[in-house]
C-alpha cells in the first residue's frame, strides 16, 4: 500500500471514526507482536547474560593500556588471588585456556601409548578424546560413583577423570566419598577432578575437593571461568594440586601463556563479582528444584542435580523425538545421543523466567506428540 493510498482508505469517514480504526489496527499488531515467542536456548551450560560492567572496564583498560606487549607467561597476579583465594602456595595453582586445555595437557603429560583413562559415563565428551590424542585408551564406565570406578580399575589405569558435578547428569561424587576413592586408588593412577560446574553445588561447601589435596596428593582440581562466572569468550581456566605437584603443573601451562585480556578478566571478576556469582548459584538452585518439582508426578524421569543442568528422559520416547518436541514449543535442548544416551536430553537451567518456559514446554510435548498448539 502507498502513502496516497493508505490515506484514500479514510475518506469518508469521520474524525471518530478514523481514530477507532487506527486503534483496532494498533491493538491487532500489538496481539501479534505478544503471539511471536522467541525460542529460548537451553543446550548450553554457560551463563545466558552479559558479562559485569566492572569486568568489561577491565578488560578495556587492559587493551588501551598494553595490547603491544607480551603477556606475563605464569600469570603471577591471577595465580596469586586463587592461591589466596583457595588458601594455598601460588606454586600450586595454573592457569591456562580454558580448563579444556589444561586437562587435556594433563593427560599428554601423563598419558603413556596403552594407558587407560577411566571416566563415568555419560559425562563430559571431551576425555575420551583426550586419551586418543594422548595414544591411550578410554574406558567409559556405566553409571556413576567411587565403586563403579573403582570395578574398571586394572593394571594399565593411569588416570581417572571425573566430572563432578557431571554433565549433562548433575550428579554429584560427595567429598566422603571422593575421599574413600582417592584412598582405595592404586599409587599410580593420577585423579582428575573437573569443576568447571562446582559453582552451582549447594549439597557442600564449593572447596570442598581442595581440602582433600594435602592427604592425596595425585588429585588434581580443575576449573573455569567459563559457566557461572559468564566468562566463556576469555577461555580462562585453572588447575589446583598438592603442594608438591609443581613440576606437573608447570607442564600444564600454555607454551606463551594465556592472553592479557583474559587475564586481566578473570582477575577482575574474582576481585568484584564473587557475590554477583553466589546470587546466580541460588537462582539456579531455586529454578531446578522448581523444574524437578513441576515434572515430579509426571512420566518424565530426571535425575537430582547438583548443577545447571538436568538429565531427562520420557520412557518410550527417543531422545531426538523429545528435543524435537520440545523445539516446536520454543524450547531448545541438547539431545542426548551426542553426549552419552540416546534416550535423554539436557536442558540447562538458570534464568526463573527460562525455567517456566521448559516446565510448560515439556507439559506441552506430552500432548499429541509435543504439536505446537
Amino acid at each position: 500500500m502507498g502513502l496516497l493510498d493508505y490515506y484514500r482508505q479514510f475518506q469518508g469517514l469521520s474524525q471518530e471514526e478514523v481514530s477507532e480504526e487506527l486503534r483496532a489496527r494498533a491493538a491487532e499488531r500489538r496481539a501479534r507482536a505478544l503471539e511471536r515467542v522467541e525460542p529460548v536456548d537451553l543446550s548450553r551450560t554457560t551463563w545466558p547474560g552479559l558479562p559485569h560492567h566492572s569486568v568489561v572496564n577491565a578488560i578495556t583498560f587492559a587493551a588501551r593500556r598494553g595490547l603491544h606487549r607480551y603477556v606475563d607467561p605464569r600469570a603471577g597476579a591471577l595465580r596469586a588471588e586463587l592461591a589466596h583465594r583457595h588458601g594455598v602456595a601460588p606454586e600450586q595453582v595454573v592457569v591456562g585456556n580454558g580448563a579444556a586445555q589444561l586437562l587435556a595437557s594433563a593427560t599428554a603429560a601423563l598419558l603413556e601409548p596403552g594407558d587407560e583413562l577411566v571416566t563415568p559415563w555419560p559425562s563430559y565428551p571431551l576425555y575420551p578424546i583426550m586419551a586418543r590424542r594422548s595414544h591411550g585408551r578410554a574406558v567409559p564406565v556405566p553409571g556413576w560413583g567411587a565403586e563403579a570406578v573403582l570395578r574398571a580399575i586394572n593394571e594399565r589405569t593411569r588416570i581417572v577423570v571425573l566430572c563432578n558435578p557431571n554433565d549433562p547428569t548433575g550428579q554429584l561424587i560427595v567429598q566422603d566419598e571422593l575421599d574413600g576413592l582417592l584412598g582405595s586408588l592404586p599409587e599410580r593412577v593420577v585423579v582428575f577432578v573437573d569443576e568447571a560446574l562446582v559453582d552451582y553445588v549447594d549439597a557442600q561447601p564449593v572447596d570442598a575437593s581442595l581440602e582433600l589435596l594435602e592427604r592425596h596428593p595425585r588429585l588434581l582440581v580443575f576449573r573455569s571461568f567459563s559457566k557461572a562466572w559468564g566468562l566463556a569468550g576469555l577461555r580462562c581456566g585453572y588447575a589446583v594440586g598438592a603442594p608438591d605437584a609443581g613440576t606437573l603443573l608447570e607442564q600444564l601451562e600454555p607454551d606463551l601463556g594465556v592472553n592479557d585480556l583474559a587475564q586481566e578478566g578473570a582477575l577482575e571478576a574474582l576481585r568484584s563479582t564473587e557475590g554477583e556469582v553466589r546470587r546466580r548459584a541460588r537462582t539456579v538452585a531455586e529454578q531446578r528444584a522448581a523444574v524437578l518439582a513441576a515434572v515430579k508426578d509426571s512420566p518424565y524421569e530426571v535425575l537430582p542435580s547438583q548443577a545447571n543442568v538436568l538429565w531427562i528422559s520420557l520412557p518410550g520416547v527417543d531422545g531426538a523425538e523429545l528435543a524435537a518436541r520440545l523445539e516446536r514449543q520454543g524450547v531448545l535442548v541438547q539431545a542426548g545421543g551426542a553426549i552419552g544416551s540416546p534416550s535423554h536430553v539436557r536442558a540447562s537451567v538458570h534464568l526463573p523466567e527460562h525455567a517456566t518456559r521448559l516446565v510448560r514446554a515439556l507439559e506441552l510435548a506430552l500432548e499429541s506428540g509435543g504439536d505446537g498448539a
